[in-house]
């Protein structure tokens, strides 16, 4: 996915405004155990504010999404993020692990985050889940929880999952649902799948918004770059720009591309949107939902182009 050339008005080319990266991971193997690594050798080792920091483009603060730390480390990984981000101001905000399937460690940690401004939504991963998981009635508790409380669900599913999801979307009409990674397609082609089905039918569900982030390492890396934007046209035309946000899934995108890559083909696919909606895709669109908190001003790093 290599840079296309850019018309003078294309949001490449437009001043830098503030930019909410709404999926960013960090991990230190060496303080919390994350079993899935060994998994991935590229990715097996740590992966830190600081090294985010080192090429973190002027103006971009990022949303933490919990990172599948082992399940007894939960708390531990959101406050290793809390104590972290007091070095760096730019980490806005942390989605946390909660286990929703279990009643009563989930009402506990609910109430515990509600009342918690720097825990701004919970993800409970479930795409490696059997199907029906999302059925279960503790579950779906769980989830009505959150929107009691008034946190997100970050639904990381794959394709195959998102009718599942419509369903919970359904039965849990008060509590907003984040898609993670477009609900991870794995094709860019056209009439490859019924993601693109799928999807639509789930975007008719007001409580589901949708990341812009996470489909580089899903589909292959010889994908054509408009092959790509078209696929997020798709998701923004199926949801609306208004509930779609950009996020990078670094550092787990590394594998397939690189994050200017990745950022600069998000903002190619909204040049034909007003600079306001690009900016809303950009950064408010994830502040109003993830209800973070407002944006620092940073003069003192790069922007990318």
């Amino acid at each position: 996915m290599t840079a296309a050339n850019q018309s003078p008005d294309s949001p490449k080319h437009r001043s830098a405004g503030a930019v909410l990266d709404s999926h960013v991971h960090f991990w230190d193997p060496r303080r919390i155990s994350y079993p899935w690594l060994s998994e991935a050798p590229p990715l097996n080792r740590s992966f830190t504010p600081d090294d985010f920091d080192a090429f973190r483009p002027r103006g971009t603060s990022v949303i933490f999404v919990e990172a599948g730390r082992a399940e007894q480390h939960a708390a531990a990984e959101i406050e290793w993020i809390r104590s972290e981000s007091q070095q760096h101001p730019w980490i806005a905000g942390a989605v946390a692990h909660v286990p929703l399937e279990d009643p009563a460690s989930a009402e506990t940690m609910i109430r515990k985050y509600a009342d918690d401004p720097f825990v701004v939504g919970v993800r409970r991963n479930i795409q490696d889940e059997p199907a029906g998981f999302t059925t279960g009635a503790g579950f779906r508790d769980g989830v009505r929880l959150l929107g009691e409380a008034g946190l997100p669900f970050d639904a990381c599913v794959r394709e195959h999952q998102l009718s599942e999801l419509t369903e919970l979307a359904e039965a849990c009409p008060g509590t907003t649902i984040v898609l993670d990674h477009l609900g991870k397609p794995k094709s860019a082609a056209p009439g490859q799948s019924p993601w693109r089905q799928d999807l639509r039918r789930l975007a008719e569900h007001d409580n589901v918004v949708c990341k812009l982030s996470g489909v580089a390492t899903e589909i292959d890396p010889s994908t054509p770059r408009p092959a790509v934007i078209s696929l997020l046209h798709e998701v923004l035309n199926a949801f609306g720009a208004e509930r779609c946000f950009y996020g990078s899934d670094w550092p787990v995108m590394t594998l397939a591309t690189s994050y200017e890559d990745w950022f600069n083909l998000v903002r190619d696919a909204l040049a034909a949107y007003p600079t306001a909606t690009a900016d809303a895709v950009l950064c408010t669109n994830a502040q109003r939902v993830y209800r973070a908190s407002e944006i620092p001003s940073d003069d003192t790093h790069p922007e990318l182009s």
